[in-house]
């Protein structure tokens, strides 16, 4: 697969370590990471998508983690 990918024709962005957001859960501050995910196609944007979640991946079960809102401005 790598030597396909190194062909070229891929959009690849190097390591970028995930924001954190200050939540609040059971009336104490509690750190989430957080991702932004932009859905495209053809050159235009579909859809802004964030998550919250805690340790090493994205879940669900995180308590206060999920999808969160976008706010364009």
């Amino acid at each position: 697969m790598w030597t396909e990918i190194a062909r070229g024709g891929f959009v690849a962005q190097a390591f970028a370590a995930p924001g954190q957001r200050m939540i609040e859960i059971d009336r104490a501050p509690a750190p989430r990471k957080m991702d932004v995910r932009l859905y495209t196609y053809d050159g235009q944007m579909l859809l802004a998508a964030a998550r919250l979640y805690q340790g090493q991946t994205t879940n669900f079960r995180t308590p206060g983690g999920g999808f969160a809102p976008v706010l364009a401005i």
